[in-house]
């Protein structure tokens, strides 16, 4: 099992940023354009819930496009909620996206904790490139949001 944890800042208040971090239509907004995210099919209800089920198609590697499904498993209106893998490229995927009014703003917390398939050949691959890959996402998430929102 392998953890990735993000900080960041952003100058807007809570519920703004609760109403864009927690729409699921906003999510390729976030995303780098290599991973070809495409939502497939997600609830037309604007507001995340608990057992909402989203699809997905992505590239994460080589262009090749994969389905990812994840289910929304908790969710704690203006403080968090839980996105976990259903179907896609992890064995395990579980994205904890936490956020908190401090001075000025709002900071956002992530935690992903994530294990590839295929056992050893899993962990070198993680190792190799997804550890780099998902920091990589991160970083551009970070970047996008700073466009969106203003640098703290």
């Amino acid at each position: 099992m392998h953890q990735l944890i993000e900080t960041q800042k952003i100058p807007a208040n809570l519920e703004t940023v609760w109403d864009f971090m927690s729409s699921p239509k906003n999510l390729q907004r976030i995303t780098p354009d290599y991973m070809g995210f495409d939502i497939v099919k997600m609830p037309k209800e604007e507001k995340m819930y608990p057992g909402m089920i989203i699809s997905y198609k992505v590239s994460p590697m080589l262009g090749i496009k994969m389905n990812w499904v994840t289910e929304i498993t908790h969710v704690k209106e203006l403080q968090y909620f839980v996105d976990e893998q259903r179907v896609g490229p992890y064995q395990l995927w579980h994205h904890e996206h936490h956020l908190k009014p401090i001075d000025g703003g709002v900071e956002m917390l992530d935690i992903v904790s994530y294990k590839a398939p295929f056992g050893f050949l899993g962990e070198i691959a993680t190792s190799l490139f997804i550890k780099k890959q998902l920091k990589q996402i991160f970083d551009y998430r970070f970047t996008a949001l700073e466009e969106i929102f203003g640098k703290f």
